[in-house]
């Protein structure tokens, strides 16, 4: 078995004097890909954010290639690519602009941004500004620059939404890359067909509470049901409109 890379041990999470995230445990083995799922308000992207440094748990430690983020902040940051589910960009900024600001910040080249725009399709935008995208426009951009520092860990927080079918599947092919050239992955999302292609590992989370967790198969496999969707309706007491 792979070392493992993320470490969520014992945490809980606080906000507004509300329980969001309780004695959260959760492995992530080096290289593995693994999706957060849940309901809306589940903590998914609370989650995420602390795995990022954004938000610090309250309880419990968070641990990224062994380094925690207060152990040394710059080397915490430096150990993750993150996507966050939206984002305001500057007006006026097209996307070569933009990638390439985010690249000087990452310390890296013209080039390597030039590279990651033309991986999402976003290489002859022009002069188009960036603030004008369409959503799943603006999804492709963030995932860029998200993937321009190749870091050991990618966090995405609801990363396909408002992607076509064909940028669907071609976000799922770059994800599968990142992991083949050893990059850990960990994303949320309610595309419960997206987790089932991409996850080797999936945690269905109900209230800051891991409720169930395993592969797609052993997931099935307990619940009896033929996929994910269904899983998860019978996990949560959802009755199916599918005939």
């Amino acid at each position: 078995m792979s070392e493992v890379f993320v470490q969520i041990k014992g945490v809980q999470k606080i906000l507004k004097k509300q329980v969001i995230i309780q004695d959260l445990n959760v492995q992530v083995a080096q290289g593995q890909i693994l999706a957060l799922c849940g309901g809306n308000g589940a903590g998914k992207s609370t989650i995420l954010r602390m795995i990022a440094g954004i938000l610090q748990p309250d309880q419990g430690d968070i641990t990224v290639g062994g380094l925690r983020w207060k152990d040394n902040r710059k080397r915490f940051a430096e150990l993750i690519g993150y996507m966050p589910d939206d984002y305001r960009f500057s007006a006026g900024l097209t996307a070569k602009e933009t990638m390439t600001f985010w690249a000087k910040l990452r310390g890296l080249t013209e080039q390597r941004a030039a590279e990651v725009l033309a991986e999402v399709g976003l290489e002859e935008t022009g002069t188009k500004p960036v603030s004008s995208f369409s959503k799943g426009m603006r999804q492709r951009i963030l995932f860029a620059q998200a993937l321009l520092s190749r870091s050991p860990l990618l966090v995405m927080d609801e990363p396909t939404n408002g992607l076509d079918p064909y940028w669907m599947e071609t976000f799922v092919q770059l994800v599968h890359k990142a992991a083949a050239n050893g990059q850990t992955v960990l994303f949320s999302t309610h595309q419960l067909q997206i987790a089932e292609v991409l996850a080797d590992h999936i945690v269905f989370l109900r209230g800051g509470s891991v409720e169930l967790e395993g592969t797609g198969e052993e997931i099935r496999g307990q619940l009896g049901s033929t996929g994910l969707q269904d899983a998860f309706a019978e996990l949560f007491g959802i009755t199916s409109k599918r005939k």
